[in-house]
Parts: C-alpha cells; structure tokens; sequence
C-alpha cells in the first residue's frame, strides 16, 4: 500500500478555493459581487486587479493556476507598481527603466539549448515554450536590496525545459545568459560590467519545483523591463540570480562564474539564498520593504520557501557562502 504523506504547504482537494473564486476574491470584498463557480467548462480565468494601488479593467488569461502556489501569505502587488520599480542594468542603474527598456526587440528572440546534452537546439522563444507544459504562481520575490514584491507569474517550470534538453549524466549546472546588443542597452556600453549577464544553478537547483520560467506577468506577456521574453525565478533566492531575457542554456559539469560574483565578489556569490541572519556587506537582511505600502515585515530563511529547497543545501561544505 503506497501511502501519501502531505507536505506542510499541502491541503486536501476539498478544501481548496475554488479557482474562479481565488482570482474574484477583491471583487467580492469591494462590491459585495457574486464569486464564480469553478467549472470544467470555464474557458479563461479573470485575473482582477491586485494591490493597493492597481486600478483599471480585468484581463483574460487561459493558463491553469498551480495549486501548490495560490497564497503566498501576503497580498499581490500591484501592476502599476510592479512593472515601473525594476533593476534591469543592461537599460541603467536606475529603478525607473521600464521607459528605456522599450528599445529591445524581443521578437524574434532566438534561444539556445546547448552543452551536455544529446542534441543542442535553437529555436524561438514562442516555439519554445509551446512545447512546455504553462500555469500560473503567485511567487513572493525578494531583491538583495531588501524590498519585496508578490507576482503571478505565468510560464514553465524549469525542470520541463531541462527534461527537453535531456543533459547527460555529466551535467551538473545550468548556466544561463541574457542578450548583449548594446545598440539598444546603452548599459553594454558600460566596459566596466562582466558583460553578458551570466547567471547559473546547480541540476538540483534547476529541477527543483519552485524553480520557474516567466513568460508572463499579471495575466499578460511579461514586460521588457520584467525580462522579456523569458526569465528565470527562483523565489527562494535574492533577486539578481533571476536572470532576465535569457538567450542561452549551456549545461556544463563546470560551475559557472556569475555576473555579479565577477563584479563584486566580496559582496555577491553564487548562491545567494535568503537569510534574515546574513547581512549584506553595507546593510542588513533582516527586514524588507514591501513595495506598494513601505510596510517593513521580517525577512523569513529562504524567502519563507524553506519546505521546498532547504534539502539541497544540508549536506554542503560549511566553507560555502550559501547566504550572500
């Protein structure tokens, strides 16, 4: 007799919101509207507006949400707010890119599937991802900085990407790396910067569950200052190992050397997990600012999804910067 045993994060399929109802929550608290009943027959999801400062018209979006990550225990924060407050240094080193970001051309975006694995592709970005089984999350997303954010996301896990590469039993890393074209990111200009962004995991990393590809964001494409066309979350982790605009998967038996562990590597490593107790070189990680309120809540280790990837580092050796 095989017996499941649920993890923590786990509930019954009976006691689930229905889905209709999760995404209509604001409106029913707002106007007192009815909730939709959750049907197989219901085509398109309505996404409604989310956070404190989000206003304007629903959006269809036709992708299954994942169960396993409805409530991320803080509220969504707002569109307006979310896709205007970016780090993108490829456009500058300023928050407010989301302007300039409108320069990169994002179709075609030719991606790369090489290294070791039984046979390289290339192919476009939608060709790829209409191979790739996609839902939704709403993930939490902490920045080194120490501000946070809540997303839903929209794309692929990243374990079906690695299933489609089918690496070979040498391949212990995915490294990752974005586009250059400094004809249209003025920041390529910039000689001082380890250019390309580079960014990598190790296999257990990459096949984890919570590891994600976004495409989307908000029921809609993702926005280039997001990452267009495609960019990887890892929730767990601060912000800048989420590489964004990605052209190419190189899977190697080598670990890679990241964009910010070349830049400053007395301050960013290769692994940079979230950890209260960990300050960063010139201020503490023991507290973020939610963007939205400027509500500052505690940090929690691992960005509060300890359940999920705590296993991959219990038996690392101790001389490893897990934390920065």
């Amino acid at each position: 007799m095989v017996v499941h045993r649920r993890r923590g994060w786990e509930i019954a399929e009976r006691e689930a919101t229905p889905e209709a109802a999760f995404w209509n929550r604001r409106a029913v608290m707002a106007g007192g509207a009815a909730l939709l009943a959750a049907t197989p027959a219901l085509a398109q999801r309505v996404v409604p507006p989310v956070g404190p400062a989000q206003t304007g018209p629903t959006v269809a979006h036709p992708f299954p949400l994942n169960q396993a990550f409805v409530d991320p225990g803080r509220p969504l924060t707002g569109e307006d707010i979310a896709t205007t407050y970016n780090n993108f240094y490829e456009f500058g080193s300023h928050k407010q890119i989301s302007r300039a970001a409108q320069r990169l051309t994002i179709q075609p975006w030719e991606v790369v599937i090489d290294g070791m694995v039984e046979a390289p592709l290339k192919l476009d970005a939608a060709d790829l991802e209409r191979r790739l089984p996609r839902e939704e999350r709403v993930l939490r997303f902490r920045c080194v900085e120490a501000w946070a954010m809540t997303v839903p996301f929209s794309g692929y896990p990243l374990a079906a990407l690695v299933a489609l590469a089918k690496p070979t039993s040498g391949a212990k890393y995915v490294r990752m790396e974005t586009f250059q074209r400094p004809s249209e990111a003025p920041g390529h200009r910039q000689f001082w910067y380890p250019w390309p962004y580079v960014e990598g995991l190790t296999m257990a990393e990459a096949t984890n569950e919570l590891t994600f590809i976004a495409t989307g964001a908000y029921g809609k494409p993702i926005p280039r200052q997001m990452g267009a066309p495609l960019r990887l979350v890892t929730p767990w982790k601060y912000g800048f190992k989420s590489i964004k605009s990605i052209v190419k998967f190189t899977f190697t038996d080598q670990r890679p050397k990241t964009f910010w562990e070349v830049a400053g590597p007395t301050e960013y490593g290769f692994w940079a997990n979230v950890n209260p107790q960990v300050p960063h070189p010139r201020w503490s990680q023991a507290t973020e600012r939610l963007l939205g309120n400027d509500e500052r809540v505690p940090t929690r280790l691992f960005n509060g999804y300890g359940e999920w990837v705590a296993g991959l580092y219990q038996d690392m050796p101790s001389a490893e910067r897990l934390f920065m």
